[in-house]
């Protein structure tokens, strides 16, 4: 027992199976590449396919598992590849579905799985499926997307609301009714209760297994059913959150989350089983206001999704021991003790650098040590967003370079997602290696300064820490596939142990700047120290990492 609290907090994630049986991507690292930022292998300042290739070698040295490509298909690009319009071809500004094969092979080679995006909410106003849709309400695809007469005063059918501002339906003249959108306009609902839209989307999927990818990441997956019934939102609790966009004055409880989600998931993994027990890796992403239900509902049991991530700490404005513990809690009375596997990450496209959001204003090289120990010692699987194993700060973009719709529509009260989307700065050139051209975000002299080129032959460097965290991770099964018990926080000290058989690792992080005391039974074999240590003390972003007895 520890003296951090009168009580531990009540986690306690259940034990695996044995490591024989164990598939791959149980406990896997994850790195997630945002192709348009990655690497341009052509000069047009876009990164592409063939440059994720040339740059897969960086990526297999940190010792990580699998890559998450965030979407590369054909889209107008109204969100940057998030409204497709054909789901089974690569956009030309990324090259051609023959690089999308010579990426797996190569990815393959070097001992990566791969992970691509399937974006089954909605599609681009372009895709021809939608084409079809609104030509007339008796065709054979009218019932696709989620159509609907108005209200008798002419408004929209229900009062919900858009993510990226305004109502969530728009009036189309040629059907003369409304059809719904989640996010952009251009990007129309996909009406997934339909078996035949199902079905579709099943076949994309496997045209992508057949292709040798390893898995999907599922976009916005609880925002792919709606309520039939369209019945209004009820309005937000008063809470004294601060609300930027209408989206978030009301609870998404007709908008999303819809039961009949788990009928899709079942068949989904059931195709995914066809390619081999384990061997294809599925995660959907969970947000929402109480995504709990919906990571228990899509996660638990032996015919539905491997693994879900949310917010928890994407949108965090804290990282405190106490935020952590309490994320753990609520994990743990979900889809852990119903036989899900949670994943983790600190950053991605979406989100704001963790760096800058997390240690705005103190020793930011300091606090990247600490935040990737603590992500590499959580229970699960750890994504890692391209550019975290630099340490790269959230950039700050100018309006009138600003490429983010969201960030466009709802200036300047909402953050811009382009300043975690700008280039891997992969040397200290004006361009970062990463392009000849003009690349299409600004690259900025903080960042240019944590280049690959500068930290690949510093021992000290973030760059090469990370790589060995990773392969301490990978040598100690108890930190892959354990259980994470006795998660206590005291102050700015977090504790918990890794167990698996009679391996005990605990696990302890100063997430504050001041000094804090090691309890008593922090007694071991030290696997890991980070920012130093002694005399019973760990300093401000110190962290631990001991083999008990």
């Amino acid at each position: 027992m520890f003296a951090l609290s009168p009580q531990p907090r009540k986690v306690r994630m259940s034990l695996p199976e044995t490591a024989h049986s164990t598939p791959w991507w149980k406990g896997a690292v994850i790195y997630q590449i945002y192709p348009r930022s990655f690497q341009d292998s052509n000069g047009d300042g876009i990164g592409d396919l063939p440059g994720i290739t040339r740059r897969l070698d960086h990526v297999a040295a940190l010792g990580v598992d699998a890559i998450w490509i965030s979407p590369f298909f054909t889209s107008p690009m109204r969100d940057f590849g998030y409204d497709v319009a054909d789901y089974c071809d690569v956009d030309p500004i990324f090259g051609t579905l023959a690089d999308f094969d010579a990426l797996v092979a190569r990815a393959h080679e070097l001992g990566l799985k791969v992970i691509i995006d399937q974006v089954y909410a909605h599609t681009s106003d372009l895709h021809p499926w939608f084409t079809e849709s609104r030509t007339s309400r008796e065709g054979d695809k009218a019932d696709w997307y989620v159509w609907h007469d108005p209200r008798p005063d002419g408004g929209p059918p229900s009062n919900w609301q858009s993510v990226f501002g305004g109502p969530a339906w728009t009036w189309d003249a040629r059907r003369r009714q409304y059809y719904m959108h989640t996010f952009l306009k251009e990007q129309p609902q996909l009406n997934m209760h339909e078996p035949a839209v199902q079905q579709a989307v099943l076949d994309v999927a496997r045209f992508w297994l057949d292709r040798g990818v390893d898995g999907f990441r599922l976009d916005a997956l609880n925002h792919a059913m709606h309520d039939p019934l369209l019945r209004d939102n009820p309005p937000a609790p008063e809470d004294g959150r601060v609300r930027t966009r209408p989206f978030d004055f009301q609870l998404k409880t007709y908008s999303q989350s819809h039961p009949d989600m788990v009928h899709f998931v079942h068949r989904l993994r059931a195709l995914c089983d066809e390619y081999g027990a384990g061997a294809i890796h599925t995660v959907a992403e969970i947000g929402g206001d109480e995504p709990q239900a919906d990571r228990r509902a899509y996660t638990a049991g032996e015919n539905r999704l491997n693994s879900a991530y949310g917010f928890d700490f994407l949108y965090a404005p804290l990282l405190s021991a106490d935020v952590v513990a309490a994320t753990l809690e609520r994990w743990a009375e979900g889809p852990d003790e119903a036989g899900g596997w949670p994943s983790w990450a600190f950053e991605n496209h979406d989100a704001p650098r963790a760096v800058s959001r997390w240690c705005a204003g103190g020793d930011m090289a300091r606090f990247a040590r600490t935040k990737l120990a603590l992500l590499l010692a959580l229970r699960g699987n750890a994504i890692i967003y391209e550019g975290e194993e630099l340490g790269l700060e959230q950039d700050t973009i100018p309006y009138d370079l600003l490429q983010d719709p969201e960030a466009i529509a709802n200036w300047p009260l909402t953050l811009s997602r382009d300043g975690a989307r700008t280039p891997m700065p992969w040397d200290e050139s004006a361009q970062g290696g990463f392009t000849t051209g003009t690349p299409w975000l600004p690259l900025s002299p903080q960042n240019l300064s944590r280049a690959v080129s500068r930290q690949e032959d510093d021992a000290q460097s973030l760059l090469q820490f990370t790589r060995r965290l990773l392969a301490l991770r990978k040598a100690h099964p108890a930190l892959r596939l354990g259980d994470l018990t006795d998660c206590r926080a005291q102050g700015n000290l977090l504790s918990f142990k890794r167990t698996l058989g009679e391996t005990r690792i605990l696990c302890l992080f100063n997430l504050g700047e001041e000094p804090v005391a090691l309890p008593e039974a922090a007694q071991g074999e030290v696997l890991l120290l980070v920012n130093g240590g002694g005399d019973g003390a760990l300093p401000g972003f110190g962290s631990i990492w001991l083999e008990l007895g």
